[in-house]
């Protein structure tokens, strides 16, 4: 295996997108943005399609354009019952156990919500680090400063030794534009999407843990 290291997202990548964990987190960004922010209601969907198109997150957004208090907002939004929603799965216990690369979370999130998701489903030890979006900040996935840090934590230098697994394309895309071997994980990389993905949005794409080692070897699975 020609890698060395791993950045694995978080949100809809570690866990499957039909838990509905995410869709639970995302009403809670907009009702704080209602609630604590006093945006009217009518607004808040346009202003998270933009702030998400032109700053990356609903978040940075949000910094660049409002007084908020940044700490409050990540509690709020993931101020959710995890076990309701995601679980531990077995068979990608294997092969997180199984490789032999430095692993590391990077993901929009905040450091807390990654740990909780971590701990719930039970593959905490299998990651070195996690690269939340207080530590890249001002910046987030998929601006290329972020990448840059998380080389940087990593102690990378060579960017065709790292692997980005993502379930969003705007980030896989973004990763291979920089040299990273990108992966697009989960619904996206279901049916047409595969083909289409591969050679634009990502190097590979996969919807299944078992496949993640014929990827990183080179082989199609």
């Amino acid at each position: 295996m020609r890698f060395t290291t791993i950045f694995f997202d978080l949100d809809d990548t570690l866990y499957p997108a039909s838990s509905g964990l995410w869709p639970v987190l995302k009403v809670r960004m907009s009702q704080y943005m209602i609630e604590r922010m006093n945006i009217p209601a009518d607004d808040v969907p346009r202003l998270r399609e933009k702030y998400f198109r032109e700053y990356g997150t609903t978040l940075r957004g949000l910094q660049a354009n409002y007084k908020m208090d940044v700490q409050d907002y990540l509690a709020y939004v993931h101020n959710v019952n995890l076990a309701d929603y995601i679980h531990p799965d077995p068979i990608q216990q294997q092969v997180l156990a199984s490789l032999r690369t430095r692993n590391l979370i990077f993901t929009n999130a905040d450091v807390a919500h990654a740990q909780r998701v971590l701990r719930q489903l039970q593959i905490e030890q299998y990651f070195a680090d996690i690269i939340d979006v207080n530590r890249m900040d001002p910046f987030c996935k998929p601006k290329p400063e972020s990448f840059a840090l998380a080389m940087k934590v990593a102690g990378e230098s060579d960017p065709s030794k790292c692997v980005m697994i993502d379930d969003l394309p705007h980030t896989t895309r973004a990763a291979k534009a920089l040299g990273l071997y990108s992966l697009l994980y989960g619904a996206a990389a279901e049916g047409p999407a595969l083909s289409e993905a591969e050679g634009s949005d990502a190097d590979a794409a996969f919807s299944n843990w078992r496949q993640l080692p014929a990827l990183l070897n080179g082989n199609r699975p």
